[in-house]
């Protein structure tokens, strides 16, 4: 059965794993891996790279939007096994080594139990390792400011709320928004479809997430790779702005 890939724009793929997308940007015979989904998501991960025309050896980074175990799963096993580095906002950097962690509670998640969805989801986390102990031992921060040299081209737009360090790519030469969890169009424990704000459980600091929302009224991209739910089309500011809406 083959890994979802949809190429989204030249040399930018969007993948869906179980629950969770990640991100490949090619150029030339070099890729970056922008998320790596669950832990139990590796095979998906690996395949999808193959998909692409690519391997592991040839991940030139892999960039953390933000460090829930959706979204780090197979980060330190590629560092550990390729020497692949591993970079994220500075906020979030001791976040991925699990100095602490900001990711929805068992309790938390028992208490939302009643809503469509949340229970499913949570089974299906557990048993991909959405609670596994799952660090990063070396992240490191971005580089340089601005845009990464690293295939795509992408530049880090830090957008906290869902984390303290979360961080959207921008890649304006292709007109597309990799957005993580600071925009989504779909969630199994969420009804709406289309741009919204996961649901307030997810949060670390919801007023702040939401407030992130207006940093994309100025970035120019009609692509949304969001880290759930399908690629939506149609300028990113009229995402944001649609997602804005829906949370108020």
């Amino acid at each position: 059965m083959r890994t979802d890939v949809q190429q989204v724009a030249d040399g930018t793929y969007l993948v869906h794993g179980s629950n969770t997308n990640w991100v490949i940007l090619r150029e030339g015979d070099a890729v970056t891996l922008v998320d790596t989904g669950y832990p139990g998501d590796r095979q998906e991960v690996l395949d999808s790279l193959a998909q692409v025309g690519s391997s592991p050896q040839a991940v030139a980074a892999v960039l953390i939007t933000h460090a829930h175990n959706d979204h780090l799963g197979s980060a330190q096993y590629l560092s550990t096994t390729y020497g692949t580095p591993v970079y994220l906002h500075e906020a979030e950097v001791p976040h991925a080594r699990r100095d602490f962690q900001h990711q929805v509670s068992v309790g938390r998640v028992l208490r939302n139990g009643w809503r469509p969805g949340v229970l499913p989801w949570a089974v299906h986390a557990i048993r991909s390792g959405g609670t596994a102990h799952n660090p990063v031992t070396s992240p490191r921060p971005f580089p340089t400011a601005g845009p990464l040299d690293l295939p795509g081209r992408p530049v880090p737009v830090h957008t906290p709320g869902h984390t303290l360090g979360h961080c959207a790519f921008h890649l304006p030469d292709a007109g597309v928004l990799i957005s993580g969890d600071a925009l989504v169009s779909g969630h199994p424990t969420a009804r709406p479809k289309g741009p919204q704000l996961l649901p307030d459980m997810f949060h670390h600091e919801r007023a702040r997430a939401l407030a992130s929302l207006e940093l994309f009224d100025g970035l120019d991209a009609d692509v949304l790779a969001p880290g759930h739910g399908p690629v939506h089309r149609g300028p990113v500011r009229d995402a944001a702005r649609q997602a804005r809406e829906r949370a108020v």
